[in-house]
């Protein structure tokens, strides 16, 4: 059964995906959903809730991994044994953040997901997603301890803006149809210089 019950999820969420590439994100209903996928008109609501909580379904599936496994093994590294600030290198890390929109943005399929990841971040009432390093808990806890000079609400505007400013750069809508050109993006090496600075910046009025 619970076999089954994975398999009409994935279902869905491939159905959900093809529309979203073929139509554009905000043009596919529930209802164009499930038909695609071949189900009944009730089946996204069913196991996934709502449209709301089959995206961001989708995106836990196809994006958790590309941050997670780099993401823990830079939280693992860091750990100080000596008592002191943990060693994170911010360039590093802002590596780690910008590749995968980087890689992805370059096929249609990428730049869908990068869109939908966007709208669901930046919505007023987002969805929970449940993977850790989608919310800003864990990076403001790394932040915070590799810079104990910063406040806990300086740490937490950095993140925002950082993460504020890949969502707005690489989420943008995702072109569809015949003549659509195709979006141009500056150099990740840009992209990684300019957070870790803004990330590393003095502290205003010192």
């Amino acid at each position: 059964m619970a076999d089954e019950t994975s398999s009409t999820r994935d279902r869905l969420l491939d159905a959900a995906e093809k529309l979203f590439l073929a139509h554009g994100v905000n043009q596919v209903s529930v209802r164009a959903i499930n038909s695609e996928a071949g189900l009944n008109p009730g089946a996204t609501h069913y196991h996934f809730g709502s449209r709301d909580g089959l995206v961001a379904a989708l995106l836990e599936r196809e994006l958790g991994p590309r941050w997670g496994d780099r993401l823990e093994e830079l939280a693992e590294t860091a750990v100080s044994d000596d008592g002191g600030p943990p060693r994170i290198d911010m360039t590093a890390l802002a590596r780690i953040l910008v590749e995968p929109f980087d890689d992805m943005v370059r096929s249609p399929r990428g730049r869908v997901l990068c869109s939908l990841l966007a709208q669901t971040c930046l919505d007023a009432d987002p969805p929970r997603l449940n993977v850790p390093w989608f919310g800003s808990a864990p990076f403001e806890v790394m932040l915070g301890r590799a810079l104990p000079h910063l406040t806990v609400h300086e740490v937490a505007d950095r993140w925002r803006l950082a993460f504020t400013l890949l969502l707005q750069l690489y989420g943008r809508p995702h072109a569809v149809g015949r003549g659509a050109a195709e979006p141009s993006f500056p150099a990740a090496e840009t992209v990684v210089a300019f957070l870790a600075a803004g990330l590393t910046a003095p502290s205003p009025g010192r």
